[in-house]
């Protein structure tokens, strides 16, 4: 209580100022006027009153000390004083503070990027009222992982079953339509949800409401807020209007916030509808109330108190008993639960690697700077070696001095890191810019959210405690005697190996990985940009039409399709063209196991790629036919007939000549009426895939694609230019239809070098940081070891040294340095670069160009590092030099 009422009575004081301070010196020297005038009565002259006086008192300056302490919270006063004086030294020196604050700023800025990342598509709950509760329920079955969805039928058995939860709501994606009413109508994406999906999410609207129970068939829309902006122009009035989804009305109930696009937080939903109008909009869920049929995702919200294992062993009684009761179709599956918003589990792998070799890179960034920053304070202590000298002289002890420096390096590290936050805010933005290859759309956007400038602050919080450490050490334990002699007073006698010396073999050492890195990302893009993808890109537009989501059969759909073709091949400037239900590379795909007709028992191809084609295909593509015929209109109502890649012929029929031969996959036979060359297929790095293609004309009502059918023109001149043209010819035919990803071939290529591009940008970007930063630290080392033997090389000289001799003697120690930092980080970047197998194309990850090509480019800007101030020491003239100290 005593101490309690002491640390109140400080703080008051502490808080009161100067004014209680002067108060209490005026009492203190008020006492002592009463002790010298009681002296000098007694016969005493002024000044031997005065100093027995003083004598008494204790002296005054201490008594004055030990009042002030008693009164406020030294440690506090001290800290504030330090602050002060470390912004001051700072200040002094804005040049060394600048180059600092920069470099330790993009290290750091570097890492809140990419911690960024890491929030935003790890750590990030889900949009939801209450995410901690909110569960994701999955579907599994012994021996894969291929259920996640579940069907109908058990999604409304476990709403009845399961007790821990207090409901389940479930929901569909992807639900495309197009979005009529004022101007061209919008290809959009959708959820269809159970009426309870808003309440059991807990997601309130920004205007209007949720679905209601008795809405779970009515033709009700809730709009994103994105689309409700860009379309309707932010219209409040427009609930309870209707609008036109894909040629039929819907009534606008609600708008959902901006901040929820979609449980699934990488998916960028921009309209809900109720589940009971799921098939009216999709035309590929024929089997919807199948209990084998699994199509939805369902997350369930937990009772108060029961905990995730208690929930997780309820559905796997609710498993076995539905084993139990259904065993043709539940046998073997069971349940498990992941917290609503988890990344997709085929999403989660890839970018796990690819953030934490992110993260090892940024790291490196960091180290770099660091260390850069801690050789910049070592060299601004020896500037203050007899300050440093002269208070350790005077009484002040090596603690103070600690501090006192390592409140510097955590300033410095703190402006960085504010400099790191603007370096980051820019770097956000242009990654969420980036556009994923993919059929849906996806939202990409990275911000900094209060998780990220936590992050930052730590960082520089603790980068500034790191690299002020072996400074402020080094600092507070002055050789006096190298002071008095005006000599480095940090250098210890007989060591021949400084810290800053290890701190720069570990800066270029960490700089070997991080070039090696960015090297082997620049070659692997160099190397995706020849891979052949086996067809010509150049002169070709794109553009894509859904028929099925305005209604049209499969006649109409096949009439509208041909019809479109012809008129494109009809317009000037165009060679040919031709339909598709998607081009190669687009990420969306199908695939199905084949066998030689009536030969089951026979080898088969597994898998191979589904693709329907129309009348000039081939040409249109620019895909070599090897042997037999394209398509030529063929009947709908004809013999099936296929034309298959180079790797399917030799697959199946191995040398022999497949024209005229019969496949058998799904439920169809086909006869081989050609055989064209490989291309590509889903992504650039894969190994040739077989390839069946299917007439469209045969095939169009039989599995719907996501992407819809596209028209691939190829012209003479830039197929750009053609492009209102061909919109024209779409519109002649049906001005409703919504046309979407209308870009040319190479545009789209584009989009699939899309991983060997983003990762060749950071690498670059941040290996060139690190670089630079390690070419700076090693200049700038050379420079100080160059000032701190001046004299010495210019004895040297006065000896008969040759100017050649003396700048080998200097670039011998730079490159001496620079040899062991390489033996060191030549290993360590032949491992790491293992991590990034899995993002290359072509190349290996112990590429041989890459690892003598990044030793070697290290040694030129080592040189280059050392040249200079070698070049310098040997133009110093000798008297001159002796004249410096």
């Amino acid at each position: 209580m005593r101490q309690l009422r002491a640390f109140l009575i400080r703080c008051a004081a502490a808080l009161t100022g100067r004014r209680r301070r002067d108060d209490a010196e005026a009492e203190l020297a008020s006492h002592l006027e009463f002790h010298i005038e009681d002296g000098i009565r007694s016969g005493l002259n002024y000044e031997e009153a005065r100093r027995r006086a003083l004598i008494r008192l204790g002296g005054f300056e201490q008594t004055r000390q030990a009042v002030r302490e008693r009164q406020g919270l030294p440690w506090i006063e001290n800290l504030v004083r330090d602050f002060r004086y470390s912004l001051r030294t700072l200040m002094r020196h804005k040049a060394v503070t600048t180059i600092a604050i920069v470099s330790i700023g993009l290290g750091i800025g570097a890492n809140a990027t990419i911690f960024s990342l890491v929030s935003r598509f790890v750590l990030r709950p889900a949009p939801v009222g209450d995410p901690a509760t909110l569960l994701n329920i999955l579907g599994t079955h012994i021996g894969d992982r291929c259920c996640n969805n579940l069907p109908w039928p058990v999604y409304n058995d476990l709403r009845s079953d399961a007790k821990s939860f207090s409901d389940f709501a479930a929901y569909y994606f992807p639900v495309p339509a197009s979005v009529g009413g004022q101007g061209e109508p919008e290809r959009a994406w959708g959820e269809a949800v159970s009426s309870n999906f808003f309440d059991v999410t807990q997601i309130r609207m920004v205007a209007g409401r949720g679905f209601t129970p008795s809405e779970d068939t009515q033709p009700m829309i809730i709009l994103g807020e994105r689309l409700w902006r860009r379309r309707f122009n932010g219209d409040p009035s427009l609930i309870g209007k209707s609008v036109d989804l894909s040629g039929r009305r819907f009534t606008v109930v609600g708008i959902a916030p901006a901040a929820f696009h979609s449980i699934d937080q990488i998916l960028d939903t921009q309209f809900w509808v109720p589940l009971g109008t799921a098939a009216d909009l999709v035309p590929n869920l024929p089997r919807r109330s199948a209990r084998d049929y699994h199509w939805l995702m369902v997350v369930g919200r937990l009772k108060p108190g029961v905990s995730r294992a208690q929930a997780d062993a309820e559905l796997a009684n609710l498993a076995a008993r539905y084993a139990a009761s259904y065993p043709a179709t539940d046998k073997d599956n069971g349940f498990r639960t992941e917290m609503a918003g988890s990344l997709p589990d085929f999403f989660k792998g890839t970018v796990v690697i690819f953030l934490a070799a992110l993260f090892i890179i940024v790291l490196l960034v960091l180290a770099i700077a660091c260390a850069n920053v801690a050789n910049l304070l070592f060299a601004q202590a020896v500037a203050r070696q007899r300050e440093m000298a002269v208070r350790v002289a005077l009484g002040a002890t090596r603690a103070r001095l600690r501090r006192q420096v390592l409140m510097e390096s955590v300033l410095l590290s703190l402006g960085g890191g504010a400099f790191g936050v603007l370096f980051s805010l820019r770097a956000t933005q242009l990654l969420s810019s980036v556009r994923l290859p993919s059929p849906v759309p996806l939202d990409l956007t990275v911000d900094m959210d209060g998780r990220v400038l936590f992050f930052t602050f730590l960082l520089s919080l603790v980068s500034g405690l790191l690299l002020g450490i072996a400074p402020a050490w080094a600092a507070s334990r002055p050789m006096l005697t190298n002071a008095l002699k005006g000599e480095d007073a940090l250098a210890r006698p007989g060591r021949r190996w400084s810290l800053r010396n290890v701190l720069i073999v570990g800066q270029i050492a960490m700089s070997v990985v991080l070039l090696s890195a960015t090297i082997l990302f620049l070659r692997n893009l160099e190397s995706a940009a020849r891979i052949d993808v086996g067809f010509q890109s150049r002169g070709m537009l794109l553009l894509s039409i859904d028929p099925r989501v305005h209604g049209y059969s499969t006649e109409r759909t096949n009439t509208l399709l041909e019809h479109l073709r012809l008129r494109a091949s009809g317009l000037p400037g165009v060679i040919s063209a031709t339909c598709t239900d998607q081009p190669p590379l687009s990420g969306g795909h199908r695939s199905d196991g084949f066998t030689i007709a009536g030969r089951e028992d026979y080898k088969a191809v597994p898998s191979a790629e589904l693709y329907m084609a129309s009348s000039g295909y081939f040409e249109t593509m620019g895909i070599p036919l090897l042997a037999g015929r394209g398509f030529r209109n063929e009947r709908a109502d004809g013999p099936r007939v296929a034309i298959v890649n180079k790797a399917f012929a030799e697959r199946l029929f191995g040398n022999a000549n497949p024209i005229g031969q019969h496949v058998h996959g799904g439920s169809w036979d086909y006869e081989i009426i050609g055989v064209a060359g490989n291309t590509k297929s889903r992504s650039l790095g894969e190994d040739t895939r077989p390839v069946l293609y299917r007439s469209l004309a045969q095939s169009i009502g039989e599995d719907a694609s996501l992407m819809g059918y596209t028209l691939v023109v190829r012209t003479v001149g830039d197929p750009a230019a053609l492009s209102e043209a061909v919109r024209r010819q779409v519109y002649a035919l049906d001005s409703a239809m919504a046309i979407y990803n209308e870009e040319t071939m190479d545009e789209h290529l584009r989009t699939a070098y899309f991983l060997p591009r983003l990762a060749a940008e950071l690498f670059g970007v941040f290996g060139g940081i690190g670089l630079v930063l390690a070419a700076i630290g090693l200049y700038g080392v050379m420079s100080y070891a160059v000032s701190r033997r001046t004299r010495e090389i210019g004895i040297r000289m006065a000896m008969g040294a040759r100017r050649g001799e003396v700048q080998r003697f200097v670039l011998r120690q730079g490159l001496l340095l620079t040899a062991i930092a390489l033996a060191i980080g030549w290993p360590a970047a032949w491992m790491l670069t293992r991590l990034a197998a899995s993002f290359l194309y072509g190349i290996a990850p112990h590429d041989a160009w890459t690892f003598i090509t990044a030793p070697v480019f290290l040694c030129l800007i080592a040189l280059i590092a050392c040249w200079v101030p070698a070049r310098r020491a040997a133009s110093v003239h000798p008297m001159e030099a002796l004249r410096t100290e």
